[in-house]
């Protein structure tokens, strides 16, 4: 009977222990599946270039085991970049059944977005297809800073990522000082080339341009194109291919948004167009630099001289000063080049000299306004009004020089506006592919507003 006992004791002991065994093994079971099925995956919402997105994808598996899983890890997108996935918790079906992925971030471009998902011993590719942004003609409603970034968006949405990481930088002062007044060639730019893109790409980075430079005739985006053709010229007439309009550049340093701080850098030989925007405005245009060799061409039946309306600016303004005046504009120095070239950052003069205007009678001073419209006119129409009015206030405060001759046209001739923002110069170098002649540089600067104010 004892031993019955023992035995009966010895068989409940043996169950006990095999149901704890097995109740065990089930709770650290690993979660497998014997198939995902990435390809027939399923999204919530549609994705669009530049558009901040949030939504959920659904993956089909077959062969699940039944067993618990927790959340995964972050998936950072490849293709089209700025996405990022993560595998939500949930307990496998016994087999078939899904799994659910969050998807959220802002798609830099158009494309597909790909996550390389590994689960249960099965690895798939997800991929979202990213939707182009409105197009440039979609902007044509919206007006200000908002017309500046749908047309930017526009651009992106043209472009494969690849092209995007090439355009789109981070900004600080390192990106945005880079520029010259030498070809590409000599000193290279940051951004993408705008003679690598295609003629609907190019169609879209023109359309931003011309927004951002303004429509007054021979001005803006006008001067723009007529700068890109005097490269075109020089490189068809023994500058070979350093100089021609495919080797300007184009960068967004920051994203452009209406929120937050970016720069549109449009930079190349002789023609830098520098925005940059904060919080929904444009705070800084400038260093804004502009040039041109030579002074002017015929090409077919049309005869080009960009920069000219400036230069006859300033003769116009030496032209209506007296004598008396004349003698305190006139600086006795040479210069050879501009004060403020390209790496002078932030190096304004700390005295301002030459004839104050505060002593100029009202169609003298109109005369210097008139000087200063011609580069004010180089950014879009609203903006080039806010910064004339500011530099009109401070008229009784800036200082206009000159050196050399009042025709501004022989080498070395040269002219200054410095106001308590306003600093523009020009002069008059010698020809470097003709160098029996003349081109012109010039340069608008503002002593506070430079790179939007930014300084390191």
């Amino acid at each position: 009977m004892r031993v019955k006992i023992v035995s009966l004791v010895l068989w409940i002991i043996s169950i006990i222990v095999f149901e704890s065994c097995q109740k065990n093994e089930v709770e650290s079971t690993t979660s497998t599946v014997e198939a995902l099925s990435c390809s027939s995956s399923s999204f919530s919402v549609a994705a669009t270039s530049g558009v901040a997105y949030s939504g959920t994808a659904t993956v089909p598996y077959t062969g699940g085991n039944g067993a618990a899983y927790t959340a995964g890890t972050t998936i950072s997108s490849t293709g089209v970049i700025g996405l990022s996935a993560a595998l939500e918790a949930g307990t496998l079906d016994s087999g078939a059944g899904n799994l659910t992925f969050d998807i959220s971030g802002t798609p830099t471009s158009s494309g597909t977005a790909s996550f390389s998902v590994s689960f249960g011993g099965q690895t798939c590719t997800l991929s979202l297809e990213v939707n182009a942004s409105a197009s440039a003609s979609n902007c044509d409603s919206q007006t200000g800073v908002a017309k500046i970034v749908c047309l930017a968006e526009a651009f992106k949405a043209t472009l494969s990522s690849s092209q995007v990481s090439t355009l789109q930088l981070d900004y600080t002062f390192s990106h945005a000082k880079t520029w010259s007044n030498l070809p590409a060639a000599l000193s290279p730019r940051i951004g993408i080339k705008l003679g690598s893109l295609s003629s609907t790409q190019l169609a879209a980075a023109n359309a931003l341009i011309k927004e951002m430079t303004g429509t007054t005739v021979n001005e803006g985006y006008d001067e723009v194109q007529q700068v890109w053709l005097a490269d075109d010229y020089l490189g068809a007439n023994g500058g070979g291919s350093d100089y021609s309009s495919g080797n300007y550049y184009l960068s967004f340093l920051g994203t452009p948004s209406t929120t937050g701080t970016f720069e549109i850098l449009e930079t190349g030989h002789h023609k830098t167009v520098a925005n940059t925007y904060i919080n929904g405005a444009l705070v800084g245009s400038t260093p804004h630099f502009e040039a041109v060799e030579p002074v002017s061409w015929t090409s077919g039946s049309t005869t080009y001289a960009p920069i000219s309306q400036e230069r006859d600016a300033f003769v116009a303004l030496l032209a209506s000063l007296n004598s008396s005046q004349l003698s305190s504009a006139k600086s006795s120095s040479t210069f050879t080049d501009l004060v403020l070239v390209p790496g002078k950052e932030w190096q304004f003069p700390t005295t301002s000299s030459g004839l104050q205007c505060n002593g100029l009678s009202a169609d003298q001073k109109q005369s210097v306004l008139n000087v200063i419209k011609t580069y004010t006119a180089d950014i879009d129409d609203i903006d080039a009004a806010t910064f004339l009015a500011t530099y009109t206030s401070e008229l009784d405060n800036t200082y206009i020089l000159y050196s050399g001759t009042t025709s501004i046209s022989t080498k070395y001739d040269y002219f200054r506006i410095d106001g308590p923002h306003v600093w523009i110069e020009f002069i008059v170098a010698g020809g470097v592919v003709f160098p029996s002649g003349v081109h012109f540089h010039s340069i608008w600067r503002d002593r506070s507003t430079d790179y939007g104010g930014t300084k390191n």
